[in-house]
């Protein structure tokens, strides 16, 4: 493997690692359904505490998987797939250059 897809692989592993917890995994889907909840919103749907969602909330964030935009003093989440999705497809299209070629 190419030293940048090799950088490029290494930069995903955050994100492979947020994506892999079937807490956050479950929050995922629950955003693309909802669209925008609270925290609390999301514990309604959840068997977690509300410390546990907020903790799961901010490895997504750091991640760039959600986002939040905040209203008065609620917090609400959101998906925010875009960077994520494209920092993978620039990994498969380092990945099929470097090494499938």
């Amino acid at each position: 493997m190419g030293q940048r897809a090799m950088e490029t692989f290494r930069s995903c592993i955050p994100l492979f690692q947020a994506l892999s917890d079937p807490a956050r995994q479950d929050i995922i889907l629950l955003l693309a359904e909802k669209e925008r909840l609270s925290v609390n919103e999301i514990a309604e749907h959840s068997r977690l505490s509300r410390p546990a969602i907020s903790h799961h909330l901010k490895i997504m964030r750091e991640t760039g998987l959600v986002a939040l935009e905040r209203q008065g003093t609620q917090r609400y989440y959101f998906l925010s797939l875009v960077p994520s999705l494209e920092k993978m497809k620039e990994l498969i299209r380092l990945v099929e250059e470097e090494c499938l070629s």
